[in-house]
């Protein structure tokens, strides 16, 4: 297949049917309410579509629709080859769809066709799949018990999952919560962001078509003060998985506290450091990295490396590398294959991450590059690359999650004083040191207290290594079989011979 240019995209943009109804027991519906809610696409602020906004009635709908589908064992007492088997159904699917779905997340969200192209539809499916695949492989144990008795201790699904997943890798984080959780024989309520949601309603007329039973996955539209909420508070749902901002996900234990206890797994905010060290001799690779650690996505990452904790004796030329990866990375029609860098989500945020250059700009920073929006004509929320020098680590802009394009660089000096400054941070999602020695490299991972630690990189990552946080970067691990032990609870069983 020939690829597609910008016209032609364009072209495809204005013939696409969206999907406005929410997935309920097997079938699209309306909010019972009637309401719904205006998608705006944030390339052009324009709207785009009306979504049906789901409340308290809807989600019990459809959370008795899911305990009733687990209930009757149609999916969970499935055997595992029998399971797989339609979820990879379900990811052949999801590849043929490849282009409907990367187009989808494009005009919801902002982001550039050739990553969600690239990266966003095709990472959904890997997840799927890769979880599928594992499910017949693990098996249980015997816990060794002397020759009289036998302790079987057996993984079993918990039940009824609600999971809550943000606007900024919808397709992605969402197949990293529906793999493991599926797969373990869970029926799963997936909330996307109002921001983002048309994926997710492409991902359940794909789930139908596979064969996955009515109410084991569904999709449940609408706000998070109302619908997030209400799957937080609900006492027939047995754990909630959650990925956005950590003042939400303290939300969803509050909601816990307040209800059944219901399993809380969190994977929120992050301040990543990215720490150059005097010793690092390949400045290009390490400014390519700061590049595209903070700029890609448009900053809109969790693990986004946004604090550049770099030594003063390679200061100087290091940001004059990153500028120049800068030049590279300009916003543009996210249309646009050419495109590196797209659209914020909506207009509050863009205005957000504008308020926090002011802010750093006011406690003392420099802006050294960008800093202002621009393609304002398109009508669009577009901000580019920005960096603000001079930044202490006590400021806002040092300890706040901007989640945006903007890169704040704090200078040291030596590497432990730069470990010092990272663990400074009530985040401890991800980091990354440079450095030409491996052991000043084994070092500092070992004292930086984040739950990746990228040496020489950055970003790099695969669906089998655990992802997530220390600190009030969250609890819990997606990702990986570790993921598992969200979705499964561990059942012992005593038998005297």
């Amino acid at each position: 297949m020939a690829t597609k240019t910008r016209a032609d995209w364009q072209t495809l943009a204005q013939s696409i049917a969206l999907p406005t109804q929410a997935f309920i027991d097997g079938r699209f519906v309306d909010a019972i309410s009637g309401q719904t809610f205006t998608r705006i696409n944030p390339a052009n602020g324009q709207p785009l579509v009306n979504i049906a906004s789901c409340d308290s009635d809807d989600v019990d709908l459809a959370v008795a629709a899911a305990r009733r589908a687990f209930n009757s064992g149609e999916w969970s007492e499935l055997a595992p080859k029998a399971r797989k088997a339609i979820l990879l159904r379900w990811v052949e699917l999801i590849r043929e769809h490849k282009e409907e779905l990367a187009l989808l997340e494009t005009l919801d969200t902002g982001k550039p066709i050739a990553e969600t192209l690239r990266v966003d539809a095709p990472s959904c499916a890997e997840a799927i799949a890769w979880y599928a695949e594992a499910i017949d492989k693990i098996y249980d144990e015997v816990a060794p018990n002397g020759p009289s008795t036998v302790a079987l201790v057996s993984r079993e699904p918990v039940g009824v999952v609600a999971g809550v997943v943000p606007w900024n890798y919808p397709l992605i984080i969402s197949g990293w919560k529906i793999g493991p959780a599926l797969a373990a024989g869970n029926a799963f309520i997936l909330k996307p962001a109002e921001q983002s949601t048309l994926g997710a309603l492409k991902l359940a007329e794909l789930a139908r078509l596979a064969g996955i039973p009515d109410g084991i996955f569904q999709v449940v539209t609408g706000l998070g003060p109302t619908a997030g909420q209400a799957l937080g508070l609900h006492p027939d749902v047995d754990a909630v998985v959650f990925t956005g901002s950590t003042d939400v996900g303290k939300k969803f234990l509050e909601y816990s506290a307040r209800s059944n206890m219901k399993r809380v797994g969190l994977e929120c905010g992050g301040k990543s450091p990215h720490i150059v060290s005097a010793s690092c001799s390949d400045l290009d690779k390490a400014a390519m990295y700061v590049a595209y650690g903070i700029w890609y996505n448009q900053g809109e990452t969790c693990n986004a490396g946004s604090r550049l904790i770099v030594d003063h004796r390679v200061k100087e030329p290091l940001l004059a590398k990153v500028k120049e990866w800068a030049a590279k990375l300009q916003p543009g029609d996210p249309l646009d294959p050419a495109t590196t860098m797209g659209a914020l989500i909506e207009q509050q945020h863009m205005q957000r991450v504008l308020d926090y250059v002011r802010i750093g700009q006011e406690e003392g920073a420099e802006v050294i590059l960008g800093g202002e929006a621009v393609r304002t004509d398109s009508g669009g929320y577009f901000v580019p690359p920005t960096i603000l020098d001079n930044v202490r680590n006590d400021m806002r802009v040092a300890q706040e999650e901007i989640f945006g394009p903007v890169l704040v660089v704090i200078t040291c000096d030596g590497l432990e004083e730069a470990i010092a400054i990272a663990n400074d941070s009530q985040y401890g999602l991800a980091a990354a040191v440079w450095t030409d020695s491996m052991s000043e490299g084994h070092k500092a991972a070992r004292k930086l207290r984040a739950g990746t630690v990228w040496v020489n990189c950055f970003d790099h990552t695969s669906i089998n290594a655990p992802f997530g946080g220390y600190k009030q970067s969250g609890q819990g691990r997606d990702k990986s079989l570790h993921a598992f032990d969200k979705y499964t609870e561990l059942k012992t069983t005593w038998i005297e011979l």
